[in-house]
């Protein structure tokens, strides 16, 4: 088994285990609540909802390999505490309902402890499942050979269960037959044997090259650890982890990785893309396709392969606003022949890309996110403009923050480029529903004000 099927195996474990939890509570309540004249529909919207959000709040699921069970009890506590109290406080709201106390402690009091069961069998089950098969492992190596970095390499060996796979050490300072290489060789090894994690000892690489290996862990999608020591630790916030005693400095993910925040944003995309498309959309849509029809021949809609999240192409939707031609991987330039009268002022508006809403309601793009690019853009500039491959850590956008600070429309120099990219990155390590709601608003008043590069 390789690293990369190790990914794609261990990525549905949070999805299957928020899915048996909302499972389990919607079975309960339906059988618990069935006498007290609910709503069945609101209730379980409103159940599901609130268990969502609490569980972002206490982070409920982030459970790691090196997670300790009384980190998980502290959890499934805090959690059931929480979502006892939210659904006492449906019933004041609800006028027909009848509020029974005993049907609600037995329904939490049941959830509770079926989820900690479960919970629990999964947990251990893949504890077991690492020592057994050797599967759902991640492959490591360590940068330096110090005592700690011994130590850690050690802790792998013992706890098998964590399901960490020791390749060997990289240093300039030392030498050692479990030494693969110097520091400058860690790069094409990482790529080579399709290392998961890199574990740094700090005092072994200066300031510079501890940069340039974060940026490459960026855009290459590999975890960078620091096993600690006196150096200063720059650019961006870490966690502390402990194996059993030990302890590991790790970047921080965004909050747009946990699973909470994704499960939100897409619930958000899906309401505002279901209003969208029939509130607006819907009338919209004859209206253009008759202007579009009159000016020029083709199709209504013009679809393009673009790379999406984790750069798998996706098809983009769009309102044709240009003459059928065959060099649609150029993009726009100012006054371009290819633009008809009538896609000049559907790009000038932003119209053309009403259509992604399709996309957004397929699960392929959000309405706010990083703006996919062409396929010629990405091989471009991908190797040439630090972290630009960070953008597919997410998935892209109708609207972005970029845009709505003026970077869009054609790419004239390399500084378009990076100042998009800037953008981009910022908005995915500091991603809020404020700044996805202030986005939103400002592209509708740069649509009002008109763009001087919407062309």
């Amino acid at each position: 088994m390789t690293a990369a099927h190790t990914v794609r195996n261990s990525k549905y474990i949070r999805p299957i285990s928020i899915f048996s939890d909302l499972l389990v509570i919607t079975a309960l309540c339906l059988f618990f609540f069935k006498d007290l004249n609910l709503n069945s529909l609101y209730y379980i919207l409103y159940q599901s909802i609130t268990w969502l959000l609490i569980a972002f709040f206490v982070k409920f699921y982030e459970i790691f390999r090196f997670t300790t069970p009384v980190e998980i009890a502290t959890k499934l506590v805090k959690q059931s505490v929480l979502f006892l109290l939210v659904i006492i406080a449906f019933f004041p709201f609800s006028k027909q309902s009848i509020f029974s106390g005993k049907a609600t402690v037995y329904f939490v009091f049941n959830s509770f402890v079926l989820i900690t069961i479960s919970k629990i069998l999964l947990f251990y089950y893949l504890k077991k499942y690492r020592i057994i098969t050797g599967s759902n492992y991640r492959n490591t190596v360590i940068i330096g050979y110090t005592p700690e970095a011994i130590r850690l390499k050690e802790l792998f060996e013992e706890r098998s269960d964590y399901g960490y796979r020791f390749l060997g050490y990289f240093s300039n300072k030392k030498n050692h037959p479990e030494i693969l290489g110097k520091t400058e060789d860690i790069k094409s090894f990482v790529i080579d044997n399709e290392v998961d994690e890199i574990y740094c000892s700090l005092n072994e690489l200066s300031n510079d090259k501890l940069k340039d290996l974060v940026d490459f862990a960026d855009e290459n999608k590999k975890a960078i650890k620091f096993i600690p020591d006196s150096k200063e630790i720059f650019s961006k916030n870490l966690r502390i982890d402990y194996y059993e005693m030990f302890p590991v400095l790790s970047l921080k993910k965004t909050i747009l990785h946990e699973p909470s925040t994704k499960i939100f944003k897409r619930f958000f995309d899906i309401v505002f893309s279901i209003i969208v498309i029939f509130g607006l959309l819907s009338w919209l849509v004859p209206i253009l396709a008759i202007l579009i029809k009159l000016e020029s021949k083709g199709s209504v809609f013009f679809k393009q392969g673009r790379p999406g999240l984790d750069e798998k192409e996706f098809f983009c939707y769009k309102f044709r606003s240009m003459k059928m031609n065959e060099t649609t991987e150029l993009e726009a330039s100012k006054n371009d022949p290819r633009v008809t009268k009538m896609g000049k002022f559907m790009r000038k508006t932003s119209i053309d890309e009403l259509p992604q809403f399709l996309n957004v309601l397929l699960g392929d793009m959000s309405v706010v996110g990083p703006r996919p690019h062409l396929w010629s853009q990405n091989k471009a500039y991908g190797n040439r403009i630090k972290k630009y491959m960070v953008r597919h850590y997410v998935k892209p956008g109708i609207t972005g923050l970029a845009q709505v600070k003026g970077f869009r429309g054609e790419i004239e120099t390399d500084d378009d480029m990076i100042n998009r990219i800037k953008f981009d990155v910022f908005y995915i390590e500091n991603w809020s529903l404020i700044l996805d709601l202030k986005i939103i608003i400002q592209t509708v008043i740069n649509i009002y004000n008109g763009e001087d590069k919407a062309y």
